[in-house]
């Protein structure tokens, strides 16, 4: 289960693990006070498109594409394959400093780790096909 949410938002016994997926530490916040398990920065957009975007509602379909894109690279696709290990069997919240979370990169990235079939070769959403018994 990958939640997402804003890093100053104080800590649930329910987030599992937390991780700050900005690529920016969040003005104001110490990390003591973070609670954060990790800080996965190479994850992030890059500077340009976070630019671009300005966290701009209308551009929020744009950014989504250019962002996957992005993820596509060697360095953001072994992050992104971090993240969806953290995630099987427990919940993971990905935190932002974003005000609207909802059209953040945190949202992107849960949206593309909520892809990913819980067990290998099993397309998503759809139970394990069981084995056949061998006599």
């Amino acid at each position: 289960m990958v939640r997402v949410g804003r890093v100053y938002d104080p800590a649930s016994t329910t987030d599992g693990v937390r991780v700050l997926v900005d690529r920016l530490w969040p003005r104001g916040l110490t990390h003591a006070n973070a609670g954060l398990d990790e800080w996965c920065k190479q994850i992030a957009p890059s500077t340009e498109l976070r630019r671009w975007y300005s966290h701009d509602p209308r551009r929020f379909t744009e950014f989504r594409r250019r962002y996957r894109r992005e993820l596509a690279g060697p360095e953001p696709a072994a992050a992104l394959a971090h993240l969806k290990e953290l995630a099987r069997g427990r919940p993971l919240t990905l935190l932002t400093a974003s005000k609207d979370v909802a059209i953040s990169e945190a949202t992107v990235l849960a949206e593309l780790i909520d892809e990913e079939p819980h067990e290998r070769g099993v397309p998503h959403g759809q139970p394990p096909r069981s084995q056949p018994s061998r006599p």
